[in-house]
């Protein structure tokens, strides 16, 4: 038989998280927890949908490709000549190992090239190629256009708030 954990002995808890969680505040019981499924429904479909877009990009793509080359294009997206790995690691929160894995993937595929830093001859940067460039800005456009179709039927008011708290969330995540 375990024995009972007291509250000394437990895994301490970030504030506000644990079985007492929002009792003390007026929030209907169980308002967390239903926060917390519907927030798990959205990472589950987003992995799906994801891999899905991996796959419009390049049928050989995977879905970490897809986080690389995202974090590549979002680097690149002010004119930048390239992005170096190891902020693609750090972005992503990924081990220098793993991401090189991906890259070299996606070099093999085309779609991404290493060019030399202008500023640093010894270093290499990260850009997209012509073909792999085209092929993330059609992607991009067709899940934008989905959203656009979705999120249309909603009213202004609502995509506002959806968008601050969202915001928010990433925030208090961060």
């Amino acid at each position: 038989m375990a024995a009972a954990q007291t509250p000394e002995s437990s895994t301490e808890l970030p504030p506000g998280a644990g079985p007492t969680a929002g009792r003390s505040t007026g929030r209907p019981p169980g308002l967390i927890a239903d926060v917390e499924q519907e927030l798990s429904i959205l990472l589950r479909r987003a992995r799906s949908a994801q891999m899905l877009l991996a796959r419009r990009v390049h049928p050989e793509m995977d879905a970490a490709g897809y986080a690389l080359i995202s974090q590549i294009d979002l680097g690149t997206a002010s004119g930048g000549a390239g992005v170096r790995a190891s902020d693609v690691a750090q972005a992503l929160g990924l081990d220098k190992s793993t991401v090189s894995r991906g890259l070299s993937q996606l070099e093999s595929l085309g779609l991404i090239e290493r060019v030399g830093d202008p500023d640093d001859g010894r270093a290499r940067l990260l850009r997209m190629t012509t073909a792999g460039a085209e092929r993330y800005d059609a992607m991009r456009a067709q899940r934008q256009a989905e959203f656009r179709a979705i999120l249309d039927r909603w009213d202004s008011a609502d995509l506002t708030d959806l968008a601050r708290l969202l915001g928010r969330l990433n925030a208090d995540l961060s």
